[in-house]
This record gives structure tokens, C-alpha cells and sequence, in this order.
């Protein structure tokens, strides 16, 4: 089957799935009012109780909002680099504090993500760089979490937030296409613009962030399964980098019925054989001297700069985070996710674990 049949078919298949989601739209990103509320029968494991313990660190802490971020393409101590990434530590407080409220059911915590909820979206503008704005995925998390339970206002101004990222990357993919490089920055745009038209629960919107995934997918993943960054910067740093925000869509996609991950539902390309190219080297059968070849100089200026990981032989440990996104997208990969944690020390982040326990 030649790449033409290939595109005909996925399409095919993408068809199918928006009729259905315009029949079934739901308002929320990753995880379900339903979801949320099966969190309790979570309370006494491990992960539960460690989330537990950093919402009541964050009971008492201040959130710090910009009005924009900006870490892309800066050293450390440039411009302001230093502030986003502090501020930046708001959302996974905000996440934890979100999943202590829906597990304890306690509304201290309600009310202290609400402060952080509202903080940034009365605050934050959207700048439309996908890698500044990538790591607001806990607030969608957090937003899924207590959606319902906060104040009017503060619903209301993060929906519009979550909206307006949307509507920002979906117009950039759409006005770019077909002339968009599609690396892992539009991997990135997908992501938010597949979360906030969830968040949205508009259909047109999901129809439209539907069509940006397949066109990524498409346009980025090989029929071998590498990916286009791996090409661009021979570096499996960047195969992560690109197939993390994928995975969230893909898991964003699953959680409202809908298989946009496996080979077999979308034709190939996938995200699904993109995991598989990248597990040998995960498990350490292949390894990877990182960034050798790559056509992107600032790569090289990182390194001299001393920023771990751009040089030298590729850890797995960076994997932790995909494998865990795809085990919660397929079981199958729950033994390969295993031997790479016990390899390497790193664990599924907690709220991937609970997430794949809901219902």
C-alpha cells in the first residue's frame, strides 16, 4: 500500500471518528467527570498518598502567573527564562492539589487550586509558542479535576483560556498548511490545541484538532516509525520530546471514546509504531551517542553551556514519562515501561498512575 492509499485511508478512518465526537462532545481534556470521581477507591495506594503529600505543600504556597512565558531557545539566565521556569512549577502544584481534592474529597484543596486556577487565567495571554505553552498540561489535568465545583468566574476564565490556545494553534496548523515542517514543535501546537478543544467541548473545534493530528502524524512519523526530529537532530531526546505531546493527544482522544494511537485503527504511520521504533533503545538492545549529527546549532550550544542531555550517549530514563503515556494507552507496553523504571530509577509520574487506574 503505497503512502497515498495509506493518507485515503486514515482519513477514512478520521472521518468516522468526527462524526462521532460531534455526536458525543464532552467538556474535558483528559480525564472525565466520571473519572474524577472514582478517584477515592485510590486513597490508600502509594501514588494516592504521595499526591496527597504535595497538595499539603502547596496548601500554603503563593502561585506566581505571568502574563507570558518564555524558555524557548535560551540558556539558562536569559531573558526571562528563570521566571517562567519558576512559574512554571504552579501547574503540577495545581495538578496535585486538583487530584488531593477529588480523592480526599476535602475542600481545602478545592479551594487552593482554585487560587491557582484563576491566578493564571486572569493573568496568562497566549503567545501562540508552542514551547513556552507546552507545560500548561497539569492545569488541564487540574481544570478536569474540579470543573463543576468552582466559582463561575473562575470556570468561565479558564475555559476562555483553554479555548483561546486552541483556537491560536489551530489557526497557526491550518494557515501553515501545507508549508509547516511538522518537528515536534507542531507535535507541541497539536497537543494544546487537541486538549483545549476538549476543554472547550466545541465540536468544530474538535473536528479541526482532529484533522491536526492526522496531518502530524502523517507529515512527522515514518513509515518505519522514526520520527522526523530524529532525522533533523540525531538525538532520541527529540523523539520523546516529539512523541510525549502525540501521546497526550492520543490519550486526551481515548478518554472521549475515540483510538487515535494504534496502527490498526489509523493506518500506519502511528504513534503506536513510533513507540515501537523507540523501545529497543529504551530496553538498552540499541544504544545512541546523541546529537552527533545534528543541523541545528543551538543543540551544540546547550551542550557548551553545560545542559545535560545534549551530548554523550542517550539515557532512557528520559522515556519513563512516553512509556508510561503509552502503557496508558496499551497494556502491552506495561513490561517494557517495568524494565526501563527498574533500569533507571525513574517511576511513572503519579498522576499517569492513577490515571490509568479510573474508569
Amino acid at each position: 500500500m503505497n503512502r497515498a492509499q495509506n493518507m485515503s485511508g486514515f482519513c477514512t478512518v478520521i472521518c468516522g471518528m468526527l462524526l462521532a465526537l460531534s455526536a458525543h462532545a464532552q467538556s474535558f481534556a483528559l480525564l472525565s467527570p466520571a473519572a474524577a470521581r472514582s478517584l477515592p477507591s485510590q486513597l490508600d495506594t502509594q501514588r494516592a498518598r504521595a499526591m496527597v503529600r504535595d497538595a499539603d505543600a502547596a496548601l500554603a504556597l503563593t502561585p506566581h502567573p505571568l502574563a507570558q512565558l518564555h524558555t524557548e531557545g535560551t540558556l539558562p539566565h536569559q531573558g526571562i527564562r528563570d521566571q517562567s521556569i519558576e512559574a512554571e512549577r504552579d501547574f503540577p502544584m495545581a495538578q496535585s492539589l486538583a487530584f488531593a481534592y477529588r480523592l480526599t474529597g476535602d475542600k481545602k484543596y478545592l479551594a487552593q487550586a482554585t487560587i491557582f486556577l484563576d491566578a493564571w487565567a486572569a493573568t496568562y495571554k497566549v503567545s501562540g509558542n508552542p514551547i513556552d505553552e507546552t507545560p500548561f498540561g497539569p492545569l488541564f489535568v487540574a481544570f478536569d479535576l474540579t470543573r463543576g465545583d468552582l466559582p463561575p468566574k473562575t470556570e468561565s476564565r479558564t475555559v476562555d483560556l483553554f479555548r483561546k490556545m486552541s483556537i491560536t494553534y489551530l489557526d497557526w496548523l491550518d494557515q501553515n498548511n501545507p508549508k509547516d515542517p511538522s518537528n515536534n514543535w507542531s507535535s507541541h501546537r497539536v497537543k494544546l490545541a487537541v486538549l483545549g478543544a476538549y476543554e472547550s467541548g466545541d465540536s468544530s473545534l474538535i473536528a479541526r484538532a482532529a484533522r491536526a493530528y492526522t496531518r502530524q502524524v502523517q507529515r512527522n512519523i515514518h513509515p518505519d516509525g522514526s520520527v522526523m526530529d530524529f532525522t533533523m537532530r540525531d538525538a532520541l531526546h527529540y523523539v520523546v520530546y516529539d512523541l510525549e505531546p502525540l501521546s497526550t493527544a492520543a490519550l486526551a482522544a481515548r478518554a472521549h471514546g475515540q483510538d487515535w494511537f494504534h496502527t490498526a485503527v489509523t493506518g500506519s504511520p502511528s504513534v503506536e509504531r513510533a513507540i515501537d521504533w523507540l523501545v529497543p533503545y529504551a530496553t538498552g538492545e540499541k544504544t545512541h551517542q546523541e546529537f552527533v549529527h545534528s543541523t541545528v546549532k543551538f543543540d551544540a550550544a546547550r551542550d557548551q553551556a553545560g545542559e545535560v542531555g545534549y551530548s554523550g550517549q542517550w539515557d532512557p530514563k528520559t522515556s519513563v514519562n512516553l512509556l508510561s503515556l503509552a502503557t496508558a494507552l496499551d497494556p502491552k507496553y506495561a513490561p517494557t515501561l517495568d524494565k526501563v523504571e527498574a533500569g533507571t530509577g525513574s517511576r511513572t509520574p503519579a498522576w499517569i498512575a492513577l490515571t490509568m487506574q479510573v474508569k
